[in-house]
């Protein structure tokens, strides 16, 4: 197979090197010595996997809170549905500014440092929600105010776990760890939409932001006391001439611009994440008014009961096949094919008049497949660019193809356009990324 290669040291030239780290291993280079000191022990590795692992959970916890919450909120404070949209928008308007400063700052400081100052803080305003909310008349404006540091602060963390990721993680490790992330969001989906249920009916709203601020603040005293204290996180880099892979210039950035891989990979993730957020907003809502009597702790959890094994199985056999001798962008593109195309057949599959039965299997298929995605373009910024800024756009992208499918729906009355477009939009990203994906350090 042309693919295929008989050793695992050039895949497509890239080692998993940092960008200033490029290591010539065959000829003995003490560059290597240099580059083992960046790297994670397999120990510390597996302790950071799972730290990251659980911040992750509660990253998507804090995050849900308002979504769940918000039907309450809207009752108590008279909010109409254009009012309770400005609010949840709100940490989507946050969350694009940040992106770039994310992985900059974290290849300048370092992704554990960025991390953790990020997560005290969006843990902070997570527990303090409740006290502005009945801080005075303006509860409209303070909301989406907090919304919007929200996704300021959320915004740097998949950034920084890019650049950590690329700086600490052996190449054919990555796939399993960036999983392991996916696995903990779609846990912390989980937990949020099961605390709701549990909380809100007993103790009220409030208590929903509280418990979740107290528990990620909680983990970040963990990390740093566990994991941070008293170690050196900057990453160690080479003396060079100059310093332009750390801090791009405005000509190094338009020179990035112009490689095609580069655009295919944002492309495709915008694509890859407009469709997973648009069916995580609007499922419920499908599963309501098309199954009305059916009940909503069901199809609220099976699918991201599903999708955290799923996940895991994503990243094992992306790291199986690269050790394998599989080069690493056809593994990229097959882990990306499962996502995007094999779970649109079973999006497809929803735009006719099916049981209840068989529409959650296909949408726990969807969802469970589309997780492949993050051993596929979700890690291949890894792969070219760690400060690129795909998951701004992919964050605007959302935002668009959201509102869509609500007018879609309020026009047709139908769900069926939803999913065709749907679909559309993963084939489109899917070809882009088949046909122009690459795996090759390009900002070097």
């Amino acid at each position: 197979m042309a693919d295929r290669h008989a050793s695992g040291d050039g895949r497509n030239g890239f080692n998993g090197s940092p960008p200033d780290l490029k290591v010539e291993i065959a000829n003995g280079s003490t560059k290597g010595e240099k580059e083992d000191k960046n790297l994670w022990p397999r120990a510390l590795a597996r302790a950071w996997t799972l730290m990251l692992f659980v911040g992750t959970c509660l990253l998507y916890c804090a995050r849900m809170a308002m979504p769940i919450c918000a039907v309450s909120m809207a009752t108590s404070f008279h909010w109409s549905k254009i009012d309770a949209g400005l609010v949840l928008g709100g940490f989507f308007w946050g969350y694009c500014f940040t992106q770039i400063l994310g992985g900059y700052a974290s290849d300048k400081l370092g992704g554990e440092r960025v991390l953790l100052i990020s997560a005290v803080s969006w843990a902070l305003i997570t527990a303090v929600t409740p006290l502005l909310a009945h801080l005075g008349s303006h509860t409209l404006a303070l909301m989406t105010m907090a919304r919007f540091l929200m996704g300021l602060l959320q915004g740097v963390f998949f950034p920084s776990l890019a650049s950590l990721c690329s700086q600490r993680v052996l190449e054919g490790e990555r796939g399993f760890l960036m999983s392991a992330m996916n696995s903990g969001s779609n846990l912390g989906i989980l937990l949020a939409g099961g605390m709701g249920s549990l909380l809100l009916d007993r103790y009220g709203w409030e208590s929903m932001f509280y418990i979740i601020g107290f528990l990620a603040g909680l983990w970040a005293f963990v990390a740093w006391l566990c994991l941070i204290k008293g170690t050196e996180v900057t990453p160690k880099r080479m003396e060079r001439s100059s310093d332009t892979q750390w801090s791009l210039s405005t000509t190094g950035w338009l020179s990035l611009l112009k490689e095609s891989p580069v655009w295919a990979m944002v492309f495709t993730h915008m694509c890859m994440s407009s469709t997973f957020t648009t069916l995580m907003l609007w499922l419920p809502t499908y599963f309501e008014e098309s199954y009305p009597e059916a009940m909503g702790s069901v199809y609220n959890v099976i699918p991201w009961l599903v999708a955290i094994p799923s996940a895991l199985a994503g990243g094992y056999v992306s790291g199986f096949l690269i050790n394998q001798g599989y080069s690493v962008v056809l593994v990229r593109k097959i882990m990306q094919a499962v996502s995007m195309g094999l779970s649109s057949v079973f999006i497809v599959l929803l735009s006719g008049g099916v049981p209840f039965t068989s529409a959650l299997i296909f949408i726990c298929a969807a969802i469970g497949l589309s997780t492949f995605s993050s051993s596929g373009v979700s890690v291949n910024v890894q792969d070219l660019c760690p400060s690129c800024f795909m998951n701004m756009l992919g964050a605007f992208m959302g935002l668009v193809l959201v509102s869509v499918s609500g007018y879609l729906v309020e026009v047709t009355s139908s769900w069926a356009t939803v999913f065709s477009l749907l679909t559309l939009v993963n084939a489109t990203g899917l070809g882009i990324f088949l046909i122009f994906g690459e795996a090759r350090r390009v900002d070097l």
